[in-house]
């Protein structure tokens, strides 16, 4: 992963901090827990030591770049997974946006569409349990592939990736570490930004996708969009103030 061509999108990061008046001990504490815990539960997991989750982030690599891609955000509407499928898109779900799949009436192509999943773990839980399942809800219940998930730690989260986290190992579902600090941390990435859906974008483009080849569906920054975790609502609308900011640093249009 290489965020060193895009060194605002993390340097952004201390603003963002700055106008929440949220404290970057707490980002660092909450991210070195994440990857102890991710260490502790690797025994029977091989793709969650270090090195599985290496080997995970160059096959998703090689799958991203593969193709032209459409990041989903927490606005998103069956047409705009239909739209992305049929322009042939590789698909980045971010958090619980990977719900609007279920509402697709050819689902098993969906979810088969489905590169990864971008969480901080706030999404509804049963909609990321079936993207960590790698089970695509159809009539025909057919298994689709392991769909890894590039989980995020930041310092008022812990408690949500914790539960999270028993959820991916109990479908032994391939991780990727990030967190947002200007630290570097073994084993984990920061590839800048700040909501999931902006984040997203910045994977993306750590991960050496062009900007021309992202396509954005579902991001909305004059409501909340229904896949949005528990928030509250006037604090959600300054998050996508900065939403808007860091997608305009990375180069990708609205």
């Amino acid at each position: 992963m290489d965020p060193s061509s895009f060194p605002d999108l993390i340097a952004i990061q201390d603003e963002i901090r700055a106008d929440f008046g949220w404290n970057l001990d707490d980002d660092l504490t909450s991210a070195r827990e994440l990857r102890d815990a991710c260490e502790e539960k690797a025994w029977n997991h091989d793709s969650w030591t270090d090195r599985g989750r290496q080997a995970t982030l160059f096959r998703l690599q090689e799958r991203l770049i593969s193709r032209p891609v459409t990041v989903l955000g927490a606005a998103a509407e069956p047409d705009d997974v239909r739209a992305a499928i049929e322009d042939g898109h590789g698909i980045i779900a971010a958090d619980g946006a990977v719900g609007v799949l279920t509402e697709i009436e050819f689902s098993e192509i969906a979810w088969n569409a489905l590169l990864c999943v971008v969480s901080d773990a706030d999404g509804a839980p049963e909609h990321l349990a079936m993207a960590a399942a790698g089970f695509a809800r159809n009539a025909v219940g057919r298994k689709c592939p392991k769909i890894p998930f590039v989980l995020h730690a930041h310092g008022d989260n812990t408690d949500n990736w914790t539960a999270l986290l028993d959820v991916l190992h109990l479908y032994d579902t391939p991780l990727i570490l990030t967190h947002q600090t200007p630290e570097h941390i073994l084993g984990m990435h920061n590839p800048g930004g700040f909501t999931d859906g902006d984040r997203a974008v910045c994977f993306a483009l750590a991960m050496n996708v062009l900007p021309n080849q992202i396509t954005l569906r579902g991001f909305r920054t004059d409501i909340i969009g229904r896949w949005t975790g528990a928030t509250q609502p006037e604090r959600k609308m300054r998050k996508l103030e900065w939403m808007s900011r860091v997608l305009d640093i990375a180069g990708v249009n609205l």
